[in-house]
């Protein structure tokens, strides 16, 4: 029997790797273990990029479910800097200590002054608490949506896996983390930080593959309607639309057609749930009129 959590050491292929990951209901193929593998014993960032819902921050996820780690989340946005994502002070504990020291009659400012940037007034941020923690997987979520500048000083923090904090000195983790980033490719990351990591491309699920996921996802789900919903996802991904759904989309549609009584892809009921699926209203327009709802892609 497979043990819940596992240590990197303990992961000897990439074979095994996928075993671990089919056991938390992760079906990975063999070029995305094989990324995954060599970035956990190379101790390397995995950098994956890939359209949204095709399980980039799923498989952070389960990495950290197998290694029993804790998984911390950066999410970029534009406009992060260092102090969001590294650590910051927490200046109304500060300031009470002061008022708190003066009350007492504390008479010596030097020793006050170090007292209050002590590590206990610390706010640890996502990076500073992955480096502390032993072991930790480090997910650092749409890393295209942060600015130029933020992408340069992360650079720099995996590089050496230390952050510098000026009134207590460098903060290093003993072991470094299991590091994740993630792109939608919505802009060009950067070169040299994609050189710092392993780089794998997550394309969606071929049908098989999708039709395994939606039956071990939703062990209620009835192979015909899996393999319709999975179809019909498959159609619309390639129709051109705004948003096209991921395995994640994908789920939710076939677990509304489920909690409804379905069976089979039924185009009333299909486009009943449409919701679940498509999230813009061009898009869902553009499914009804192309006949993209029927099970097997035809029209009335």
């Amino acid at each position: 029997m497979l043990r819940r959590t596992t240590t990197i050491s303990d992961i000897d292929s990439p074979a095994g790797l996928a075993e671990l990951l089919d056991h938390h209901d992760y079906l990975a193929d063999e070029g995305l273990t094989t990324a995954a593998y060599l970035a956990l014993k190379m101790g390397r960032p995995l950098f994956l990029e890939g359209e949204a819902g095709v399980g980039k921050t799923e498989l952070a996820k389960t990495l950290a479910a197998i290694l029993g780690a804790p998984l911390i989340r950066l999410q970029c946005h534009e406009g992060l800097d260092a102090a969001q994502a590294m650590y910051d002070w927490d200046f109304p504990r500060q300031l009470l200590h002061l008022r708190a020291a003066e009350a007492a009659g504390a008479a010596d400012v030097a020793a006050l002054e170090g007292e209050i940037y002590d590590r206990r007034f610390l706010i640890a941020r996502p990076l500073l608490r992955a480096l502390e923690t032993q072991p930790s997987v480090l997910l650092v979520d749409e890393i295209d949506r942060a600015d130029d500048e933020f992408e340069a000083f992360l650079l720099e923090v995996l590089s050496d896996f230390t952050i510098s904090v000026p009134e207590i000195g460098t903060i290093s983790a003993p072991t470094p983390p299991v590091v994740v980033l993630t792109s939608n490719r919505t802009r060009e990351v950067h070169d040299a930080l994609k050189r710092r990591c392993l780089y794998h491309w997550l394309e969606h699920p071929d049908l098989d593959r999708e039709v395994a996921i939606v039956r071990r996802r939703l062990p209620g789900c009835a192979e015909r309607l899996a393999a319709d919903v999975a179809r019909a996802a498959g159609r619309m991904r390639a129709a051109g639309l705004i948003k096209p759904p991921g395995v994640a989309e994908t789920l939710d549609w076939a677990e509304a057609l489920l909690t409804l009584g379905a069976a089979e892809l039924d185009p009333a009921l299909a486009a009943a749930t449409l919701g679940a699926l498509l999230k813009h209203r061009e898009d869902q327009e553009t499914v009804r009129a192309g006949g993209l709802l029927h099970a097997d892609g035809g029209r009335d």
